[in-house]
């Protein structure tokens, strides 16, 4: 058997070393560039320089080096091709059977903070190096390509199976790896690709969309049974529900992970839009809020969030924008929830809430205000994106157009009210009204087809606390039926957004009912 071959470049040296010495162990000749070459020399390991192998020295920096038909060729050639070998030959190049690259950091420059410019990222889109892991996973039937550390002990167990011979590798791991080699460099392709369009053209909606993920984790399964499902985290280092830490309990559901995304999405908002209250709790039952508050206190925000429907809140999704204190695992104490999601636990707390089977606690930290982003969901034939983010609202231009006048206060209640309502299915309508020290749902009508209908479930969800509370709409109101039965369950303030042709009809409703109501000029719908 001819001297096996390896071609090692990498950016990132974690275990090159080892990987190095353990296949010179074996009998393989190194090839090499770069830092790699020399931490490998400095490792004592005998390395040649590609730029031996090529005849051709490095140029332009390093941006072309192993750009040449002595790399491809002994990486593409097919060993079971006579044609192929021949010409190698006839060229004088030798064969490389295993390939071990990974790439330049392009989304962790990208990343940086201050941005870097143009110039310096650009010098970060690596072009040898996914073209030595296409080649190699091209020909993975005869060349072993790995991009990730994590690969390389496999790889050396079956090498040293079989003495060092490159035949040792199966062709279902070669497919793995050739698989993994693709996925590498479709997700970088990707990230260049959304980077450079920020940069570039830097619309609100990109011109185009590609998507990359990290691994799948299986779930149980889907929303029912009989549906596979998994999770992707989006590639790159792992932020919002991906970067959450889990403290015990089954694995999360999709269900569960809708609901923490709903969740997440409004104690996010909150945190923009009702920053002066340092606690915020929210209820999440199949993706609609059922309750929420922000609070001077911890225990405050969930006791007033849970007032809101404590009926539907049985099995839901919890979270918090603190650290969950002992107090408030106390007040909690037996109610079933089926996921809980803060910055962190009290030890005393964490004891407390694990105390009951089949609760998940997660630790997202830290839980970080809202920001605008683009978000996409899927349909028939295509996707859809929007730019989502906290209620757009401009309260300095809001307007109350009623005899009846409100004050700062009101004004207040109105943003808490806009931030919760716009994670409520439409058609939605939310009471919510001011506690002790701090503001609170006391009735969610979500999802229906009739707004006058919203209007009556959050009146049966609140009782005796629809009187002198606020309803918030999310759209605006095309009859003034919505508004006469508002005053009929004691609403005194309506927020609606306006801009019906009988807008006129609904303050005649409320002047003549002695409400006061706000225009806010901006739709809330969630679909």
């Amino acid at each position: 058997m001819a001297q096996p071959c390896a071609l090692l470049s990498v950016w990132d040296k974690d275990g090159i070393t080892d990987l190095g010495r353990s296949l010179s162990a074996l009998g393989w000749q190194i090839l090499s560039t770069g830092g790699t070459a020399r931490t490998l020399r400095e490792a004592g390991l005998k390395v040649t320089d590609v730029s031996e192998a090529t005849g051709h020295p490095e140029v332009f920096d390093g941006r072309v080096k192993t750009l040449h038909p002595a790399v491809h060729g002994g990486i593409l050639a097919r060993r079971n091709n006579e044609d192929d070998m021949s010409m190698l030959a006839e060229l004088g190049y030798g064969t490389i059977d295993l390939v071990c690259i990974n790439l330049y950091p392009f989304e962790d420059t990208a990343a940086r903070i201050p941005p870097v410019s143009n110039s310096e990222l650009i010098e970060m889109i690596d072009i040898g190096g996914p073209t030595m892991v296409r080649s190699a996973a091209k020909n993975h039937a005869d060349v072993v390509v790995l991009t990730d550390p994590t690969q390389y002990s496999g790889v050396l167990d079956s090498l040293a199976q079989a003495d060092g011979n490159p035949s040792g590798v199966s062709q279902e791991e070669r497919q793995s790896l050739a698989l993994a080699a693709f996925q590498t460099t479709a997700a970088y392709d990707a990230a260049v690709s959304n980077e450079l369009e920020n940069r570039f053209i830097g619309q609100d909606m990109p011109s185009r969309i590609h998507l990359s993920t990290g691994e799948q984790t299986s779930l149980r399964y889907g929303e029912n049974p009989h549906q596979p499902a998994a999770f992707y985290p989006a590639a790159g280092e792992f932020t919002g529900l991906a970067a959450a830490v889990q403290h015990g309990g089954k694995p999360l559901s999709y269900n569960n992970y809708l609901d923490l995304d709903g969740a997440l999405k409004l104690a996010r908002s909150l945190q923009v839009t009702c920053s002066n209250e340092p606690h915020s709790c929210v209820i999440i039952k199949h993706t609609n809020p059922c309750g929420a508050a922000v609070d001077q206190t911890q225990v405050g925000a969930w006791k007033n969030a849970l007032a809101s429907d404590p009926e539907s809140a049985f099995g839901c999704v919890i979270s918090f924008t603190q650290t969950v204190e002992k107090a408030t695992a106390e007040a909690i104490g037996d109610h079933f929830f089926e996921c809980m999601i803060a910055p962190g636990y009290k030890p005393e707390a964490l004891e407390i809430l694990s105390s009951k089977k089949n609760r998940r606690m997660l630790t997202l930290n830290p839980i970080e205000p809202r920001v605008e982003e683009v978000r996409l969901r899927q349909l028939d034939g295509g996707w859809l994106a929007q730019v989502q983010g906290p209620p757009g609202i401009d309260w300095g231009q809001v307007k109350c157009v009623t005899d009846k006048q409100t004050d700062d206060s009101e004004v207040a209640l109105a943003r808490f009210g806009s931030t919760v309502l716009a994670e409520v299915k439409s058609n939605a309508i939310l009471l919510v009204a001011r506690t002790e020290t701090g503001c609170a749902t006391v009735g969610v009508g979500p999802g229906q087809t009739s707004r006058v209908e919203a209007v009556r479930i959050a009146a049966r969800r609140a009782g005796d606390r629809a009187r002198g509370s606020m309803m918030v709409s999310d759209a605006f109101f095309p009859f003034r039926d919505g508004i006469d039965t508002a005053h009929e369950i004691g609403v005194a303030t309506v927020v609606q957004p306006g801009g019906s042709m009988r807008d006129q009809d609904s303050i005649d409703a409320a002047n003549e009912h002695g409400m006061a109501m706000l225009f806010t000029s901006t739709r809330l719908f969630l679909h």
